[in-house]
This record gives structure tokens, sequence and C-alpha cells, in this order.
């Protein structure tokens, strides 16, 4: 499948769903449509960028099984449910697990239009922070061993000469390090620094500074 963004629309509705194929097109959006969960679950896969409109009442696998899948799949893409006027509760619950927003039957296009704009755009900001912990990352492998040593002490909010103290070095070697690695980071000051690593890491995970490399100080 394409990685490029799309509507992925999956309703057991023939009618629903080439209507909002039909609406979400005419507005400039790529869609793409799934009679059922199982269908759309024999394509989906990590990465995957768009967004998805979902009918909560699916046959087979419902619209909430389906969510858990996807979760289980890592595929991070953000879901709009549709529901009917009893399933709201059912809603907020998918809501809790992650799911984007959710819109009532009757569907009000231009309110879906707006939620499938506002979701495509979330989309758009986690490919961009997953693009910048992977560059990250990258960067990071170039370090040496002892580099990544002072750089977690120094995003772990040490002072040159607590980092010294712990690493049996002098502060002026400290300091050496500290403008290795923002070299080779390519920043400037110490607080872009940790701001950096920080941001990253809350995107991909604890642990972005252990195991990237075995090369000698």
């Amino acid at each position: 499948m394409t990685t490029l963004p799309r509507v992925y629309i999956i309703d057991d509705d023939p009618a629903v769903r080439d209507s909002l194929a039909l609406w979400l097109g005419m507005r400039g959006n790529r869609t793409q449509v799934f009679d059922s969960a199982e269908a759309f679950l024999a394509v989906a896969h990590a990465p995957m960028r768009g967004c998805a409109i979902v009918d909560l009442r699916l046959s087979g696998i419902d619209g909430l099984e389906l969510q858990r899948q996807l979760n289980a799949r890592a595929v991070a893409l953000p879901l709009i449910f549709v529901t009917g006027h009893g399933d709201v509760a059912t809603a907020r619950n998918a809501l809790k697990a992650g799911a984007f927003d959710f819109i009532e039957k009757p569907i009000d296009n231009d309110r879906l239009v707006e939620l499938v704009g506002a979701a495509l755009a979330e989309d758009a900001r986690r490919a961009a922070q997953e693009a910048q912990a992977q560059n990250l990352s990258e960067r990071l492998r170039r370090l040496t061993q002892r580099e990544r040593q002072v750089l977690a002490q120094v995003v772990a909010g040490k002072h040159n000469r607590e980092i010294a103290a712990e690493l049996g070095i002098s502060a002026r070697t400290v300091e050496v390090y500290k403008a290795r690695v923002m070299d080779k980071l390519h920043v400037r000051r110490v607080p872009d620094l940790v701001r950096l690593v920080l941001n990253a890491e809350g995107e991909a995970g604890a642990g972005l500074l252990d195991g990237t490399g075995t090369q000698p100080a």
C-alpha cells in the first residue's frame, strides 16, 4: 500500500462508503474503501500514513476490535469512529484507547471534513516527530561510547565537575566531549541539546542513548 496519506473508509454499508469517498474526494482527499475490518487488516501495516473512518458496529470484527488489533500492530493511524445514537458511551471508551474522535449518525459531512483535516494534521505531526527521532538516532550512532556517556550525564542535568567525577576524567575533557557531541548533533547550546534528546526520547521511548554503537572513546 502507498505511504502517501490517505483517508481509509471502513464501513459495511456500500452506500455510506461511496458517499463518504465521494464527499471527501471532492475536497482533495485521497480515499480508499473497505467493506470490513478484516479486509482492512489484511493490508494494514506500520508505518501507514493518513487516517481512518471506522463504523463502530461493523459486522464481523467490530470497530473496537479493529482498534485493538491496529494498536497491537503499532499502526498509529488516527481513527474517527462513526457511531449511532446509542453508541456514545462505547465511542468514549474508544477515545480512551487512543481514537482521535467520533461522529454520530446521521453524518454531518462538513463536520466530517473538519475532523478528517484535523486527523491528517495530527498524523503529519506524528510523522514529523518520528522522522526527527529517527534522524537523531542515526546521528547518535556516530558518537563514541564516551561521547554518549557524557551526553547522558548532560541530559540528566549534571555539571561538568559532576560528570568528570562520575567518569574519571577532567572537567576540561568533559567540555571537549560536550563540544564534539553538539557538533555531531548540530546544536549550538546545551539547553538545545538537552531539549533535542528529551523530545526525541518522548517520541521514541526511553533508552534512546542506550546501545547505539560500540566505538571507543
